[in-house]
């Protein structure tokens, strides 16, 4: 998951970017997940908000390292208030940027 500024809306591109997948995963996360809901423009586009985005973080996190499946995935966002998932989202992005460091440590060595 690359990092990006923060802005007001993302295109599907760039979320799927983000995260290094398909646009199509993108799509079918929006279907499956009812916390996602992007923003249309005139044109049809969508636009997801920085909070989508959030949804798409802890979605991933769950799924692809995590080994839920789609069905546990859903009941973890439903059990757990949505402060308690951004709180846990922050640790580990931060366990994440650790790791990095420590790897880059590591390769100095």
């Amino acid at each position: 998951m690359n990092k990006q500024a923060k802005k007001m809306f993302y295109t599907i591109g760039e979320v799927a970017e983000m995260f290094q997948v398909n646009t199509s995963l993108i799509r079918f996360w929006e279907k499956e997940f009812d916390v996602i809901r992007p923003q249309r423009n005139k044109k049809g586009n969508r636009l997801f908000t920085q909070k989508d985005v959030n949804h798409f973080h802890q979605i991933y996190r769950m799924v692809k390292e995590q080994g839920y499946t789609l069905q546990g995935a859903k009941e973890q966002l439903k059990s757990k208030p949505a402060e308690s998932q951004e709180s846990t989202l922050a640790i580990a992005e931060s366990l994440r940027r650790i790791k990095v460091l420590l790897l880059e440590l590591k390769e100095l060595c």
